[in-house]
């Protein structure tokens, strides 16, 4: 907003010296009043003065009545008693001809250049004030942008998980009102819990598909807990698209293998884009031959992509994925490959979440281009009108279709640049010179403004410079006198910064519309991020424990008190839907201690709970029980465990939650070997980052220890 604060201004100073160069020096106080407009200070005793200063220099002083046009400008952007205004400025205009009429002067000259300074002092000024509520509303397009995705979701899932809960509590219910039988319902009950947390875990996965951020998260995580140094240089730009997933499992296997061999001592994980592809490259120092892991189930090339893996030159083994950005119907991660990557079905038989939603771009960036595309064609045709009625009757007709290619390649510069349209424009100002002589210097100005924004500013500039140093050249071998001369390169100055001023600010209203897009996406991609986060920890776990007790019952034969539970973690498990959609939840560490010993004792595992009595805040306790959530989860998933540790520390350096299990099998974390990581260990370092916590874990044996810190200064024990 600053650059294009200072383009309008730069654009007003030079508009204003050409008066001041005449032997106005009033203008500079115009200039001073505009500056005031352009900063939104629009009183009326403002404009009463602005008034009184253009009609005395032009009146009094015999200035160009081309002044005027700062006056009509700013009627023009008057919003007080706006129909007054806009009928006064073609009165402002009409006064310019009849003050030049009295003069003797050209009269239509006069007049075009009154309504060309208005337009460029209405059109940049009005440029920069919806640039600025572009800017303004960005957060308020995020947020509405998030809260529609919240719906999304909470649609989705009720359709799909809610159902499932609701015929899960209903069957619970109706088992515990008819015994007799209770054991054909729990089979039906066992088999939709069983169906609803593959679902949950489906569409985790699938909302964390659109974003690698969590595995980065996750990858730089289980690389510093093993001691090796990591470097990540991420430049893609997120959503990812079905890309995504496999992407993500192309970094989890590459980053699992380096710490399962632990040699190595940095590793390198970048990600780029080229063109309408993204690619991930992971580069490590600890192997000795080209043997790398096995990624045979991804199938990237079903996908539209290509996977590489080698010792590079340098001795370091390199693992490269590329994949389109686009969407694709490539396979799944240890998927077939035939059916969408995206497309998991949910309970109630619909689909998940498809690609992002497009954001539909509003009125401020139609009413801008608009705004830019009409002004700069006025002040083109303006510029060539009175270049054309200074040329004899035989002239005109050639010299007007020059200038009509002229505008119509620089209306194309607006949406991009175009090196041949700049080709074609520098002949068409240079090489009908000898033709057409010193009327034709004011094409110059047309060239200098496209060229500021074709190269870069260090060679931009100076051809500008050159540009108009080129007119004054000119008209010196055309014999022009002095003041004519200085008037003509002044003009072509003028011309070209006013020309880039409205190329400019176009764009920069497309860049910030561009912006406020992707800031919009990306507070959608982490709204899922977050649903995913809560769909995994929260509703999985709750989804996981319920299926471990209807087992349990229905190997009882008096199940009552377990098919109780279910209900009553059935409901809760409601609430956990309700905070995937959106609602904030807080969770009690204490209840969260409770339910993983009422779990973990129900799989036949025993639990030693050592928890410390402390006035935690409430996002410690959320984020503290979340973690044990997660870690009774993988205990119960990924081991064969007799005995579960559960204890809190606190100390002057913070509190620290420990989760320690046997049990662990070579298939999980064992001599060394780290199972592949979870997309659960990912989420928990990304909530315990929020709070500067950590999360740490290893193996020692067949046991299988989770350490999580937060950072806090320990409060004193509750007393109870």
């Amino acid at each position: 907003m600053r650059l294009a604060r200072v383009i309008v201004v730069v654009v007003l100073a030079a508009l204003a010296s050409v008066y001041v160069v005449a032997g106005a020096p009033i203008a500079l106080a115009v200039f001073g009043v505009q500056v005031l407009y352009l900063l939104k200070l629009r009183k009326w005793w403002l404009l009463a003065a602005q008034a009184v200063l253009v009609y005395t220099v032009c009146v009094a002083g015999g200035v160009s009545t081309g002044i005027l046009g700062f006056l009509a400008g700013s009627l023009l952007l008057s919003r007080a008693h706006r129909d007054t205004a806009r009928v006064l400025a073609p009165l402002v205009v009409a006064s310019a001809a009849l003050i030049d009429a009295a003069r003797g002067g050209a009269t239509a000259d006069a007049t075009i250049t009154v309504v060309l300074v208005s337009l460029v002092v209405f059109g940049l000024t009005r440029l920069v004030e919806r640039a600025g509520e572009m800017h303004a509303a960005r957060l308020s397009l995020a947020a509405a942008a998030v809260a529609a995705e919240r719906l999304r979701l909470a649609a989705e899932l009720n359709d799909g998980l809610g159902r499932s809960l609701e015929v899960i509590v209903e069957g619970g219910r109706r088992a515990l009102a008819e015994p007799d039988g209770a054991a054909e319902v729990l089979a039906s009950v066992t088999a939709t819990a069983r169906a609803a947390l593959t679902d949950a875990r489906a569409a985790s996965a699938n909302y964390r598909a659109t974003s690698l951020a969590p595995e980065l998260v996750t990858a730089r995580a289980m690389l510093d807990a093993a001691g090796i140094a990591v470097e990540v240089h991420g430049s893609h730009t997120e959503p990812l698209g079905p890309g995504g997933a496999l992407l993500a499992s192309v970094l989890r296997e590459a980053v699992t293998d380096v710490v399962r061999r632990g040699t190595a001592r940095l590793c390198v994980i970048e990600t780029s884009e080229q063109a309408d592809r993204v690619r991930l490259r992971v580069v490590d120092d600890g192997h000795r031959t080209a043997d790398g892991p096995g990624f045979d189930g991804l199938r990237l090339e079903e996908a539209g992509g290509t996977l590489t893996t080698g010792l590079s030159p340098t001795g370091r083994f390199v693992v490269e994925a590329t994949l389109p950005r686009g969407p694709s119907s490539g396979a799944a991660p240890g998927g077939t490959g035939t059916g969408d990557a995206r497309a998991l079905r949910s309970p109630a038989g619909g689909r998940w979440r498809r690609p992002l939603p497009k954001l539909a771009r509003d009125a401020s960036y139609a009413m801008s281009v608009t705004v830019s595309v009409a002004v700069l064609a006025a002040v083109l045709v303006g510029f060539s009108a009175k270049a054309l009625l200074q040329l004899p009757g035989p002239l005109v007709i050639p010299a007007a279709a020059f200038l009509a290619v002229i505008v119509v390649m620089q209306l194309r510069s607006v949406n991009g640049r175009h090196m041949v349209a700049l080709g074609v424009m520098a002949a068409l100002t240079y090489a009908p010179l000898p033709v057409f002589g010193p009327v034709w210097l004011g094409a110059a100005g047309f060239l200098a403004g496209p060229v500021l924004l074709a190269f870069p500013p260090w060679a931009a500039w100076p051809t500008a410079a050159a540009i108009v140093a080129s007119v004054a050249a000119a008209g010196t071998l055309f014999g022009l006198p002095a003041p004519v001369l200085a008037n003509s390169t002044i003009s072509a100055l003028v011309t070209g910064l006013v020309v880039y001023a409205l190329l400019r600010l176009a764009q920069i209203v497309k860049e910030l519309q561009a912006a406020r897009e992707s800031l919009a996406r990306s507070a959608i991609v982490e709204e899922r991020l977050r649903a995913a986060r809560d769909l995994h920890d929260l509703l999985g776990h709750s989804l996981a424990a319920i299926l471990l007790t209807c087992e349990l019952a229905r190997r009882l034969k008096c199940p009552r008190e377990r098919i109780e539970e279910i209900v009553a973690m059935a409901e809760g498990a409601r609430a956990d839907l309700r905070s995937v959609s959106g609602e904030q939840r807080e969770l009690s560490l204490a209840a969260e201690l409770e339910s993983a010993r009422t779990v973990l004792s129900a799989a036949g595992i025993r639990v030693t709970v050592e928890p410390v009595e402390l006035n935690l805040p409430a996002e410690v306790e959320t984020v503290l029980g979340t973690v044990l959530r997660e870690a009774v989860t993988n205990v119960l998933r990924h081991s064969e465990a007799r005995h579960c540790a559960i204890t809190m520390r606190a100390d002057e350096s913070g509190l620290r939650l420990r989760v320690r299990n046997d049990g662990v099998s070579s298939a999980g974390v064992h001599s060394g070997k780290t199972r592949r990581v979870s997309s659960g260990i990912g989420n928990l370092t990304t909530r315990l980052a929020a709070l500067d916590g950590r999360l740490t874990s290893h193996a020692d044996g067949d046991r299988f220890t989770l350490d999580a810190c937060v950072p806090h200064r320990a409060p004193a024990p509750a007393r109870i």
